[in-house]
């Protein structure tokens, strides 16, 4: 039987990110980040990578990592959603050090594991795993194309690049033009990639390492919504205990504890469907079901935390300067980040061979 339960260790490492969150992420600093040219927080992810080694947990101690599992990764990155933490954790840490995993580029996989190195895959933000992707055209060792929605591109140093050819290119990121999109999630930036022959080495074939990295990349992704969920249920919780109306604080309203306890319901739901996801990835068992099981269920949770933290707030949820509209966004971001919902619960059918009516 396995235990999804949090190990003491887990735990340890939980307290540690927190901690050195509530220090240096405040959501007032978040919020004028977004307003900046500077995005993402580069101290905080050098804290994160280099001072707590948390870059390299996914990768064996023999190639520079921590050799951690997915289940400490998760934990990382429950911690991460709950401070909306403008790092690229999830795209370099998770989805290129994973796609790495699946090449023989031991020299890059030590740099990202360091920390040394931010990298990102050059595959759209909303491919579900095993979904079709673009590739560039490779012509005598240079590589010509234009990708588009390619989260955390702005912040790393060297790209993962599918070629058409079937091969996995790792680019200098000097060697690209990467212009900003217009993002919904000013805290995960998306942008558009143009390879204009730029120089590539193929590290290995693309297919297998793209799948396994999205494949990882949804998985974990769930733990970030719980995270996210439970920081705005909490968050909301103490709100209508402090709020006063007509004498009385607000979550003493039968109708809002209604809501309060149904939406409690649904995070410890999805607490038991990320833990199994991780679970599921760190010994490799029915991975792809539990994968898919915990994607077609966290996104609504999340984004209906982030909806009931803006209207339950009142008018204050809806200002500029509470940080419920950077988790909304966030919310409904990874809704669509790694597949929808609903193409996880048709890839869920496949895998159980439940046939749709």
């Amino acid at each position: 039987m396995t235990d999804l339960l949090y190990s003491e260790e887990e735990e340890a490492l939980r307290a540690a990110v927190r901690d050195l969150l509530t220090d240096h992420c405040d959501a007032a600093g978040v919020i004028v980040r977004t307003e900046s040219d500077a995005p993402h927080d580069l101290s905080l992810w050098k804290s994160l990578a280099d001072g707590m080694g948390l870059a390299g947990l996914l990768v064996p101690e023999a190639q520079g990592g921590q050799g951690a599992t997915h289940r400490e990764v998760a934990v990382v990155l429950e911690e991460l959603g709950r401070a909306v933490a403008p790092v690229p954790y999830l795209t370099s840490a998770v989805v290129a050090t994973e796609a790495l995993l699946a090449c023989d580029a031991e020299d890059l996989l030590a740099e990202l594991a360091s920390g040394r190195k931010i990298g990102a895959l050059a595959v759209s933000l909303s491919v579900a795993p095993g979904g079709t992707y673009k590739a560039v055209r490779h012509e005598n060792g240079s590589l010509y194309g234009e990708l588009t929605g390619i989260a955390d591109a702005a912040a790393a140093d060297v790209l993962l690049v599918p070629g058409e050819d079937g091969g996995l290119y790792a680019v200098d990121a000097g060697a690209v033009t990467v212009v900003p999109q217009v993002s919904l999630d000013l805290t995960r930036p998306l942008a558009r990639v143009v390879l204009d022959g730029a120089a590539g080495r193929r590290i290995g074939d693309a297919e297998p390492a793209v799948r396994r990295a999205l494949r990882a990349g949804a998985g974990l992704l769930a733990s970030e919504q719980l995270g996210l969920a439970d920081w705005t249920l909490t968050e909301t919780v103490r709100y209508l205990k402090e709020r006063k109306q007509f004498n009385r604080p607000v979550g003493g309203f039968q109708a809002l504890k209604h809501r309060l306890a149904q939406l409690w319901l649904e995070v410890v739901s999805l607490r038991a469907a990320a833990r199994n996801a991780a679970d599921a990835l760190a010994t490799g068992e029915d991975a792809d079901v539990a994968v898919a099981v915990a994607q077609a269920y966290a996104a609504s949770v999340a984004v209906h935390a982030a909806e009931e933290a803006v209207q339950l707030h009142g008018g204050i949820g809806m200002t500029w300067e509470h940080p419920a509209h950077l988790y909304l966004k966030r919310a409904k971001a990874d809704s669509i980040a790694y597949g929808t919902a609903g193409a996880h619960r048709e890839a869920l059918a496949e895998l159980v061979d439940l046939q749709a009516p």
